[in-house]
């Protein structure tokens, strides 16, 4: 077959593919029953549902807008125009020459205007939707007899997932039909699908960026980028915050007025030496800032350094963090703190009272009456509530290591000294509450070094010369009468002075005698628990026994006396000199025995009850009991709740 022939049939072949699109075309449009004589589409939106529709293809728009225009330019001045509709025919934007634009409007071929073919019969859009290709509809090819006027060509949008989204469709008087007309605009829906695909990339890599970003920013270290000339590139959130600057402040800024010493820094870097955790003072925009450092190299595939990852972290947040792990929490409150001797209730009001004062306290009282119970619940009473209680028996530590403990020492500062040195209590308890326990026993030498931390709220390590700031709440106890101490010249009687500002006596437990049955009642709750034993039922005569004894080691001797009658499940304790109880304890009473179960409950409940100043749920807690347990026995042993605290 000839050349000619084969273009001949090929022709004939391609002009038969277009009568079979526009033959089903107009079929369906018989089929949707539209009107040879409609001159406006049967469906056109107008005010807030056109705006909605806009909306929802807003990314559309502004993707195709750009090639739109430029149809448009190319076009300008021949009688075309351009129409951009949605997935479902309805027209999103339409833009060419004034004078084809109003001839358009007449037929109110405007944005809201649906060009499918349901609504208007075979046109260039709706039929493109319909045959999912491209597709040329010129003069009488279109089903109503007003669009026999036009020339239309118009191609399917797809998204980046292949879904069609819309048509760009080009329209003009018929006569001016030219088949390059429908090339153009498969050539602008090719551009527009590709920045389609470009978008949605970049909006890909965005959501990365963001996610990435937040993550960073989520991290409670401080992260920030040094390019390979020192400057900052870019921070996290927490890096901005720790040193005070707004992320536009300090992006530009020299590493080096951030780092100290970071020529040494970097010189190191290049050797191949990284920084792990080392301890530096970081410049703040509102002063320096005392954190570790860590560095992370950046580096392209020959090895050659790009810049570095710097982390800081707030030495005084990681504190805070290992206080948690380490358990160096207070747990003791005043709530939890059993008495109902009048005198002790004062004491504890007034301890309540001074408890959010900075002010040094000074707890005396003999071995035993709950010095440490009471600084816990000072600390958790106070603002500081949230940071480090930390204790320190000064009486039991040795008299050349009193010093490294308080104030820490750094790396080889004596024989033994871990390396990279240690934090002092000092330190640790930056920010809480440091409990100087037995403070009487603490070397008249390292009192002086001690007052001067209380003064000026600064230290050195020993070994050091870097002074260290440290804002720490003092309480300090003891059993001595330091008066008498300072005038023997065993106690400084400066630091006297400055400990001695809030004093706070504790009384013995002979002084409490009303509270010691409260006391038992709760150690034999709690000490039952904790042993895993039956709770041990006393007699009235045995509670008495208990109360006139005079306890020397006050609460930590009574304590100690439950728990052994727990344990052996026997009233009679080993002291050679005083007999507190004779005779054997059965954890059920004997029917011949003067209290019966029921009021030996009854009994231990309203003590419990009583100890917790009428607390409800601190009662229930301390018996092992939930709230409605504890109402129900309360009602049945009749134990007047009608001052209850939640």
């Amino acid at each position: 077959m000839s050349q000619t022939a084969m273009s001949e049939l090929r022709e004939f072949k391609q002009e038969q593919a277009v009568k079979d699109y526009i033959t089903r075309s107009h079929v369906r449009s018989q089929e949707y029953g539209v009107e040879l004589g409609r001159i406006y589409s049967s469906k056109i939106l107008r005010g807030e549902a056109l705006r909605e529709k806009m909306e929802e293809n807003r990314e559309l728009i502004e993707t195709a807008m750009p090639f739109l225009q430029q149809l448009c330019d190319f076009v300008r001045g021949s009688g075309f125009f351009a129409i951009l509709t949605d997935w479902e025919g309805c027209i999103l934007d339409i833009q060419g020459d004034e004078e084809v634009l109003r001839e358009a409007a007449r037929l109110e071929m405007n944005p809201g205007a649906y060009m499918h073919e349901r609504h208007i019969g075979t046109n260039a859009m709706g039929t493109a939707l319909a045959e999912k290709i491209p597709v040329q509809v010129d003069g009488d090819e279109h089903y109503v007899t007003a669009y026999h006027r036009w020339t239309c060509s118009a191609a399917p949008i797809h998204d980046p997932k292949g879904r069609m989204i819309g048509t760009l469709d080009l329209t003009g008087r018929s006569h001016l039909v030219h088949s390059h007309t429908l090339g153009m605009v498969v050539a602008a829906v090719n551009a527009i699908e590709q920045m389609l695909t470009i978008r949605q990339a970049n909006q890909k890599l965005e959501l990365a960026r963001n996610s990435i970003s937040t993550i960073i920013d989520a991290i409670t270290s401080g992260i920030f980028t040094v390019g390979p000339r020192g400057y900052i590139k870019t921070m996290n959130k927490t890096a901005s915050e720790m040193l005070g600057y707004k992320p536009e402040e300090i992006r530009g800024l020299h590493i080096a007025s951030v780092v100290d010493n970071w020529e040494n820094i970097q010189q190191n870097l290049e050797k191949g030496i990284n920084y792990m955790e080392e301890e530096i003072d970081a410049n703040g925009k509102n002063g320096r800032i005392h954190c570790t450092f860590s560095t992370y190299p950046v580096e392209y595939r020959d090895g050659e350094h790009q810049g570095v990852v710097c982390v800081i972290k707030e030495a005084r947040r990681l504190r805070k963090i290992a206080h948690k792990m380490a358990g160096s929490r207070a747990v003791y409150t005043f709530d939890k703190i059993v008495g109902r001797n009048q005198q002790f209730l004062k004491l504890i009001d007034y301890a309540h009272r001074v408890s959010d004062s900075p002010s040094t306290v000074l707890i005396t009282g003999e071995s035993g009456v709950g010095k440490e119970v009471f600084a816990q619940a000072i600390h958790n009473a106070s603002d500081r509530r949230d940071e480090a209680f930390v204790a320190i028996n000064c009486g039991a530590l040795p008299r050349n290591l009193i010093e490294s403990e308080l104030f820490g020492y750094e790396d080889g500062a004596f024989t033994g000294a871990k390396r990279g040195g240690q934090m002092g209590k000092f330190e640790w308890a930056d920010g809480g509450t440091l409990f100087l326990d037995e403070i009487g026993e603490m070397p008249y030498d390292m009192q002086t070094n001690l007052l001067r931390v209380l003064e000026t709220g600064k230290l050195f390590r020993v070994g050091g010369n870097k002074e260290i700031d440290v804002d720490v709440r003092i309480i300090a106890a003891t059993n001595k009468d330091l008066r008498t101490e300072v005038e023997k010249g065993n106690f400084r009687r400066d630091l006297y002075y400055r400990l001695n500002v809030v004093p706070l006596e504790l009384m013995p437990l002979r002084e409490r005698k009303d509270d010691i049955s409260l006391l038992v009642d709760y150690f034999i709750t709690v000490k039952s628990m904790k042993l895993g034993k039956n709770p041990v039922m006393l007699s009235r005569d045995q509670i008495r026994r208990l109360t006139d004894y005079h306890w020397p080691g006050n609460i930590r001797e009574l304590e100690n006396a439950v728990e052994q009658i727990i344990n052996l499940n026997t009233c009679r304790l080993w002291e050679q000199d005083c007999q507190i109880i004779s005779g054997d304890l059965e954890t059920t009473p004997q029917e011949n025995e003067i209290e019966c179960l029921e009021e030996m409950e009854r009994r231990h409940i309203e003590r419990v009850y009583q100890s917790y100043n009428g607390n409800v749920s601190l009662a229930a807690e301390a018996l092992g009991i939930g709230r409605n347990t504890f109402y129900r026995k309360a009602k049945k042993y009749q134990i007047d709740c009608s001052k209850t605290k939640q």
